[in-house]
């Protein structure tokens, strides 16, 4: 039989580290969520769900557990994807972004054309925790001519606020922290 999952069951698929990477920090673990037979794409459906009627042209999926979730979602929304990268992985001429981080500073990159003016973008990444890499990938989507129709993101980690770091973007998260 196969086993039917809400966000709280995802949620619990989730495994905490503590004083991972760093001390201070605790790590969400997505890893057995993606081992659960059913609950991955239990959980793209759930981050597409908001986005059925807001005619998304293109899914955008951050680097790297964007990349997890991004196809699926197209996929589920009958659209294209397009990855977001750190700098330098990507072929041929590139549209990039450079956003500060904690201790310096880090750089997003398209490739030039696979977004382009009157696209629909939908950002996706597996969390939502400051707001400075959607941020940075916002930009980034707008530099190349589209607009930022919404984020969907698995976990959003509350007590950070990068929610009011996205302006009144539509931002659709699963699992709360």
């Amino acid at each position: 039989m196969k086993q039917e999952f809400d966000a709280e069951s995802l949620k619990n698929l989730v495994v905490d580290f503590h004083d991972f990477p760093h001390t201070g920090v605790i790590f969400r673990d997505i890893s057995p969520l993606l081992s659960e037979p059913g609950a991955f794409i239990a959980a793209a459906q759930a981050m597409a769900s908001s986005f059925h009627q807001s005619s998304i042209s293109k899914v955008a999926g951050i680097e790297s557990r964007g990349f997890l979730f991004g196809p699926s979602i197209a996929d589920i929304l009958g659209v294209g994807f397009c990855p977001i990268r750190k700098a330098g992985k990507l072929p041929g001429n590139t549209i990039s972004e450079t956003y500060g981080l904690e201790y310096g500073s880090d750089t997003l990159e398209i490739q030039a054309g696979a977004i382009t003016g009157g696209d629909r973008i939908l950002l996706v990444d597996d969390v939502l925790a400051t707001g400075g890499t959607l941020t940075a990938a916002t930009r980034l989507v707008r530099t190349a001519g589209a607009v930022v129709a919404g984020v969907a993101v698995l976990i959003e980690l509350d007590f950070l606020g990068g929610r009011g770091h996205l302006g009144a973007l539509d931002i659709a998260a699963v699992i709360h922290y």
